[in-house]
């Protein structure tokens, strides 16, 4: 049975739910030998008699630990210990493990902003959304609520006035990522090449092969995608012009109009991932390409930055041929976005929630990118990328150097990304990216310091060349959506 002197204490007045309380308990119990693999625990009404508490709060912490692999539950026999967490380093920043990131705090790029999310707008949207009468066929372009939703989003906060009425020309997605495997399916010709920003975006990378096309790296600076750099013999180009990903970078002016110049005049598709484009801090969010050049230009955008992967919804805005093709290959495929998330976007715009939630998203994250450029620039740590996003990356000088950073974050709880395996060809880039949209401002403020020492560090680290070890998608943080 438990020990009486196990270290549990519960706060009844922490806005931190009893049982998500009680198993970060548990797991400290573990980490700190505290308990051990093969202990018994009580039963969930032992235990819950034990702490004064209700039996949901017990079942609902075993359960969460379940699922994580810690607790192992023998018919008749009871509830037992199967593996404990390592412990962490000296100086480790802990927090509640997430079974898609492997534990530690998530400071990797890619993570939504579902912590700002106001819980009771939120709710009040999942609840308008369950009253709507249940679909008795398939809306392969989407519910026309949320289309003409997105219509509206993108004029008031990306400045793009739809071409023609919602329902011909945006198209519901399941996310950027799903989008651009559909275009590379349905519209884009069988062992074709196709431009991609190097380094860029891995998944669209193996949405493209994985239609039998062929990827051309095309190389990035600090200011975008070198337009002039890319092949004349692809037909289509594949970028992140308001916030190239992962450098951050913004495509300047004469950039684009040379991209869209090359690309009508050869015939090319311009696809253009607009993945956080509302999550600008210093100036309104950039003109997109597809204002200025709808005929060449696919759209693509995602709620999976500004909201949460959770909602699974995106969008796509093409001119009408494109449009079609894509429909037409749902058709044959059987396959529709989601429409639940649909409607909760429908909701949360429709109560003005969604544009209430970007103002706060833009102060709050805004504030926390200055938070983190200021003590990196106080420690002489250089930062790349615009006052956007939901990332910043640090430079380093060297494979190992990142590589060193990468690892001495494991050992500390922190779970961060590297540049070297966003590319395709020979790595050219070198550097960390820090994520500051999946932790709390409170756990950002408590990282911070172990994240300066390490990254100081790793950058100052004498190094000896070695060649890059070969890159494992499996093994990869985790990417954008």
């Amino acid at each position: 049975m438990l020990p009486v002197e196990l270290p549990i204490t519960l706060d009844r007045a922490s806005p931190r739910p009893l049982a998500a309380q009680l198993a970060d308990a548990l797991r400290a119990a573990a980490t700190t030998g505290h308990l051990r693999s093969g202990d018994r625990l009580p039963s969930t009404r032992a235990l819950a008699t034990h702490l004064k508490v209700s039996r949901t709060v017990t079942a609902a912490a075993y359960d969460q630990l379940h699922a994580e692999g810690w607790l192992d539950g023998k018919h008749g026999s009871g509830t037992f210990v199967t593996a404990t967490p390592p412990a962490p380093g000296p100086g480790a920043v802990v927090t509640n493990p997430s079974p898609e990131v492997g534990g530690g705090l998530d400071l990797a790029p890619g993570a939504g902003f579902g912590r700002g999310i106001e819980t009771a707008a939120w709710r009040r949207a999942w609840r308008a959304a369950a009253e709507a009468e249940p679909l008795l066929r398939p809306q392969r372009a989407g519910l026309p609520s949320y289309r003409a939703a997105v219509a509206e989003h993108l004029l008031r906060h990306r400045g793009l006035v739809v071409p023609s009425a919602p329902e011909d020309a945006v198209l519901a997605t399941a996310g950027t990522t799903a989008a651009v495997g559909e275009l590379a399916m349905a519209v884009l010709p069988r062992g074709a090449a196709v431009a991609l920003e190097e380094p860029g975006y891995q998944r669209a990378v193996g949405a493209f092969r994985a239609a039998g096309l062929r990827v051309v790296p095309v190389p990035v600076d600090q200011d975008g995608l070198v337009v002039s750099e890319i092949p004349d013999d692809v037909v289509a180009v594949y970028c992140s012009p308001a916030h190239q990903y992962p450098l951050g970078g913004r495509l300047p002016a004469t950039r684009r109009s040379e991209l869209i110049g090359r690309a009508r005049a050869r015939g090319w598709l311009i696809i253009e991932d607009d993945y956080d484009g509302e999550m600008r801090y210093d100036v309104a969010p950039l003109p997109l390409l597809a204002s200025l050049a709808p005929d060449v230009v696919v759209h693509l955008g995602t709620t999976s930055k500004i909201l949460t992967v959770g909602l699974g919804t995106g969008w796509m805005v093409a001119p009408p041929e494109i449009a079609a093709k894509v429909i037409s290959y749902r058709d044959l495929t059987g396959t529709s976005p989601s429409a639940a998330g649909q409607r909760v976007l429908v909701e949360l715009a429709r109560h003005g929630d969604l544009g209430r939630h970007l103002r706060r998203l833009r102060r709050e994250l805004g504030e926390r990118r200055a938070s983190l450029v200021l003590a990196f620039s106080e420690a002489g740590i250089p930062t790349v990328g615009d006052e956007a996003g939901g990332h910043l990356i640090v430079p380093m000088p060297s494979p190992e150097a990142e590589r060193e950073a990468l690892a001495e974050g494991r050992r500390q709880g922190l779970l961060l990304d590297g540049l070297e395996r966003h590319h395709v060809g020979t790595p050219a880039w070198f550097g960390v990216a820090v994520g500051y949209t999946a932790c709390t401002r409170r756990e950002l403020d408590g990282a911070l310091p172990v994240l300066v020492d390490l990254l100081s560090r790793a950058r100052a680290a004498p190094r000896t060349a070695e060649p890059a070890p070969p890159r494992s998608p499996a093994a990869s943080p985790p990417g954008r959506r």
